[in-house]
């Protein structure tokens, strides 16, 4: 559906939402002309943010309820993220025979330049962020979007053009409606499937089956990065993809495959049979952690491949041959100078005594024990976690073990919630003895019983939702950061 098809028909935006996606959306759709209709189950007043940024906006508003009766009335329907393909007023919406959209589908067909698509249960963020920098450092021009705040992806459509990379990082819920027919990424990357977001999917291959609505379109003359060391990745190849594969593994990969090696020590380029050496990683890794080495390697075998492959015939900004000498050179130097990224182990208050780590992003068990992993050894055992939050019918079972391993009682803060009542029940399985007094109502006493508890490090790392105490994890990420400039 082209933008100009929009012009004139009657469109219904489900769900206004409060973390500015739907915002973005109805102002898009605004501005094509359409005759608009916001409907969304929250009231006005839990709206008021996002209502306040609409003013001016020419809009009909249903708000407290859906009603079918506003489906029948339009052509197109129009899906927040927030909201599931399975929601009751999808499927009727389906079933009645309107076009459904959502920001992802109506991007992939307006958007143009040379698309690489980001998605995975962790590091898509990071590997999507440090791809946008590789490549504009290679091409001058490059564009970010997606599943990022102040980046949504009709906001960036503007953005690109013929011959310009533009990186996406796409969300399980954004992927939901990108379906058979649409334009396909040119390089699509997958960094894993990990537990996540079951309080909205049945089970986790239900889960996988919305990433890997990312390869559907794709044919020869494209690329897809799959890690060769996930369980996942074998349900992928089953469904044949036909797009080139390039993998990326922390073991030796099979002479006939393609991709990066994470070694111990360095990064190496796989390709048509030799092995060429990339980088050093030592440096790197005792900075960033294990975990960032791998959203390196799919952020450097993103470029390269785009360097080498897609811009020498749609890129006039790169005149010259692709040089992978060149290429090498780029990687070693700019790898140094990679940013930070905000809410993902976010270096938030740095001194002699005391270091304070914003993880705010961590919203799953597994994302904790990577930032433990990181952490614990720098802090020379005097590492205090906060952690805690809201349930998404995830497993705690994995992480309480691990605190048992390595945390003693005085070293870990939790915030009230309900993922924390399911950490605290396996906690008592594994017979951690964890003290009663650091179980704390708000984030502000949790700081402050951390404080009290004299670390060198103080990591907040959720590991979990945020909904019952905050808007979203960018919330609770704020919350943390001024928390932590005011009491420290």
């Amino acid at each position: 559906m082209a933008s100009k098809e929009l012009k004139g028909t009657r469109v219904l935006l489900l769900g206004l939402g409060r973390l500015g996606g739907g915002v973005a959306t109805a102002k898009w759709l605004s501005k094509k002309g359409v005759e608009l209709t916001i409907t969304d189950m929250l009231s006005a007043h839990t709206l008021e943010n996002s209502l306040k940024q609409l003013k001016g906006i020419h809009a009909h508003y249903v708000l407290g309820k859906h009603d079918k009766r506003d489906i029948d009335w339009v052509d197109t329907v129009v899906v927040n993220p927030g909201v599931s393909y399975k929601n009751e007023y999808v499927q009727y919406a389906i079933v009645s025979g309107k076009q459904v959209e959502n920001d992802c589908s109506l991007f992939f067909q307006i958007a143009r330049g040379d698309l690489i698509a980001i998605t995975g249960t962790r590091g898509k963020t990071t590997t999507s962020i440090w791809t946008y920098f590789l490549l504009s450092k290679l091409c001058k021009t490059a564009v970010l979007g997606g599943n990022q705040p102040d980046k949504a992806l009709l906001k960036i459509i503007p953005a690109t053009q013929p011959g310009v990379p533009t990186i996406l990082e796409l969300s399980s819920f954004q992927l939901e409606f990108y379906r058979i027919g649409l334009p396909a990424p040119r390089i699509a990357a997958i960094t894993n499937i990990l537990g996540d977001h079951l309080n909205r999917y049945c089970n986790e291959e239900e889960y996988a089956c919305a990433k890997a609505q990312i390869i559907a379109n794709q044919n020869e003359d494209d690329f897809l990065i799959l890690n060769a060391d996930n369980n996942w990745t074998k349900n992928f190849l089953a469904m044949k993809p036909r797009a080139q594969l390039y993998f990326v593994s922390s073991k030796k990969i099979g002479a006939a495959k393609n991709g990066i090696y994470i070694g111990a020590s360095s990064l190496s380029l796989q390709e048509n049979g030799k092995i060429v050496p990339l980088c050093s990683i030592s440096l790197f890794q005792k900075k960033w952690g294990r975990h960032n080495v791998w959203n390196l390697a799919y952020a450097v075998l993103s470029s390269y491949l785009y360097a080498r492959y897609v811009s020498e015939k749609n890129n006039a900004k790169i005149q010259k041959k692709f040089s992978l000498q060149k290429f090498k050179a780029l990687v070693k130097k700019y790898m140094n100078q990679l940013p930070l990224v905000p809410l993902r182990q976010e270096i938030v208050r740095a001194s002699k005594k005391l270091t304070v780590i914003n993880d705010s992003a961590a919203t799953s068990p597994d994302a904790v024990i990577q930032a433990l992993r990181r952490f614990l050894p720098s802090s020379r055992g005097k590492l205090a976690l906060i952690t805690g939050g809201t349930d998404k019918n995830l497993a705690f079972e994995e992480l309480a073990k691990y605190i048992k391993a390595n945390l003693k009682p005085d070293q870990i803060v939790f915030l009230k919630g309900s993922a924390t009542q399911k950490l605290l029940r396996e906690l008592d399985w594994t017979k951690f003895p964890y003290r009663h007094d650091l179980i704390c109502d708000d984030l502000k006493t949790c700081l402050k019983k951390a404080i009290t508890l004299n670390p060198a490090l103080i990591l907040f790392s959720p590991g979990s939702a945020s909904f019952e105490k905050f808007k979203n994890e960018f919330d609770r990420g704020a919350q943390f950061a001024a928390l932590a400039k005011k009491l420290i």
